[in-house]
């Protein structure tokens, strides 16, 4: 399905790039001044977007390589909050981590992990600490100090994924049957613990800090309400649960929306009074690798293997599909303060799409 009909705010492409293989990674600076991608062949690039564009509708980016080609693939790649540092870490077990300083960026520290596979990052909301994974552990990177804070066992499986909480006073970290926490104030305390059937796979924070959510092995969805020792469990998904993602804004009850794909399904859920709602979004033929709310509303967008980028209004109707890489999407990021969607294709594309406007950009690099 394709809308071929323009309608005031649809979305239209206005520039596009290209790396040399898979982009594995996307993701925006606070600020929305500059665009990060990686590549399975190992790539870091930067996107720079200048204060004034030459041509009103001719969309430009200056180019800025951190690392070229080198055949092992970047994984990871996260901006701290405050958009002084990206961090970047793969296959080779390096984590690197750039000082951004206008539009240059110095390599600071490289941080080596015995070829650990580093697939998984989060830097604190609060403070410039650097959590990534490290097979079964998770260490936090502190960059006032340039040293490693603490390590973390997880014991009893690798890591497989890790968030913050939104205060920054405490980092989550899921695996084989469990979501544990740990306090940032004293790292060397015993961790709480979610219990979980069978693995968690993916966990997110809601924005207000008082969900979080584990996608999990066993086709289900683990909430706990902070303080409530009594979580939910959403069962019924097609396959593995391996993508999340709240709103930033509330519904009708006060709680945030929660997406969750498995397969090609999406499954919306909406808080009522005691339990949690849910609604089903079919439209892709393909596995869904990335889905994110755009900020401040309820507009949620979805990447597929399919070679499509379904945009869902209110998260209810489809919007619009965009298109662009013929063998599929493999992830998206909202702009942080525009109406700006970027995606990244397994080919290698790197494609941004705005509302309203009339530029088709300027062709790949």
């Amino acid at each position: 399905m394709s809308l071929k009909t323009k309608i005031q705010g649809e979305f239209e492409q206005i520039w596009e790039g290209m790396l040399s293989d898979y982009v594995t990674a996307i993701a925006w600076s606070s600020q929305g001044k500059i665009l990060a991608a990686s590549s399975a062949a190992g790539e870091v690039v930067l996107y720079h977007s200048p204060e004034q564009q030459l041509v009103k509708y001719l969309v430009k980016y200056l180019v800025k390589y951190l690392q070229t080609s080198d055949g092992e693939s970047i994984n990871s790649l996260v901006f701290s909050t405050d958009g002084q540092f990206l961090a970047a870490g793969g296959q080779n077990g390096q984590v690197k981590i750039w000082r951004l300083q206008s539009e240059e960026a110095e390599l600071i520290t490289v941080l080596e992990n015995n070829r650990t596979w580093v697939d998984r990052m989060d830097w604190s909301p609060t403070k410039n600490q650097l959590a990534f994974s490290c097979g079964r552990y998770v260490q936090v990177w502190n960059a006032d100090t340039g040293n490693i804070e603490t390590t973390l066992n997880f014991d009893t499986s690798s890591v497989q994924d890790i968030t913050w909480h939104p205060n920054g006073e405490s980092l989550a970290i899921a695996g084989y049957q469990s979501v544990k926490f740990w306090m940032s104030a004293n790292w060397d305390d015993d961790p709480s613990v979610i219990p979980v059937d069978s693995t968690s796979l993916v966990i997110l924070w809601s924005t207000d800090g008082k969900y979080i959510a584990s996608g999990n092995m066993d086709r289900s969805i683990t909430v706990l309400e902070w303080n409530d020792p009594n979580p939910w469990v959403m069962r019924g998904f097609p396959g593995k649960v391996r993508n999340l993602a709240w709103s930033d804004t509330p519904t009708k009850s006060g709680a945030p929306l929660l997406a969750a794909s498995s397969v090609e399904g999406i499954v919306i859920w909406e808080k009522n009074a005691d339990n949690w709602d849910s609604r089903v979004l079919p439209r892709h033929e393909g596995n869904i690798l990335s889905i994110q709310f755009q900020p401040n509303t309820h507009l949620l967008a979805s990447a597929s293997e399919d070679g499509s980028v379904c945009l869902w209004n209110q998260s209810k109707r489809l919007l619009q599909v965009l298109y662009g890489a013929n063998n599929g999407f493999s992830c998206l990021s909202w702009h942080p303060h525009e109406s700006k969607l970027a995606a990244g294709g397994k080919n290698g594309e790197l494609i941004i799409w705005s509302p309203g406007s009339r530029g088709q950009g300027f062709g790949r690099r």
